[in-house]
């Protein structure tokens, strides 16, 4: 878990953040744990694929939540926004402020729902097909 600051406040998520050009979503999980956490990981299933819209009016947001297990910390230097990272308990997680619903909710559903297998993540289609153009 990490602690991030929003609206002034310290509140707790999940490494997240954005697929880069041409690299699959397994890449951007390792890549983007490691930034913000320091660790190494290894993706081992999809949690679920979540929509949250914060407010009225606010693009919506699209996470995808993976199990991982980890592998190593290979640094102690953390990605600029992220303030601190932490290994916690279920219950130290729900005593924290969170970033959003999701936190929470794709922590129950590691809990309580099946593990979708990485095999159901393409990335078949990942670099450009030459016969499609603009």
């Amino acid at each position: 878990m990490v602690k991030e600051w929003q609206d002034g406040q310290l509140v707790l998520n999940q490494p997240a953040g954005h697929v880069e050009n041409n690299e699959s979503v397994i890449d951007a999980v390792i890549r983007e744990t490691q930034e913000e956490s320091g660790w190494l990981v290894k993706p081992i299933g999809l949690l679920g694929i979540y929509a949250f819209t914060p407010y009225e009016g606010a693009d919506t947001y699209h996470r995808l939540c993976f199990l991982c297990e980890p592998v190593e910390q290979v640094s102690e230097t953390l990605d600029p926004d992220i303030a601190s990272s932490h290994w916690l308990s279920y219950d130290d997680i729900l005593n924290l402020p969170h970033r959003s619903p999701l936190v929470r909710t794709c922590i129950e559903d590691s809990l309580n729902n099946p593990i979708i297998d990485l095999s159901f993540v393409s990335d078949a289609f990942l670099r450009p097909m030459p016969t499609l153009r603009k």
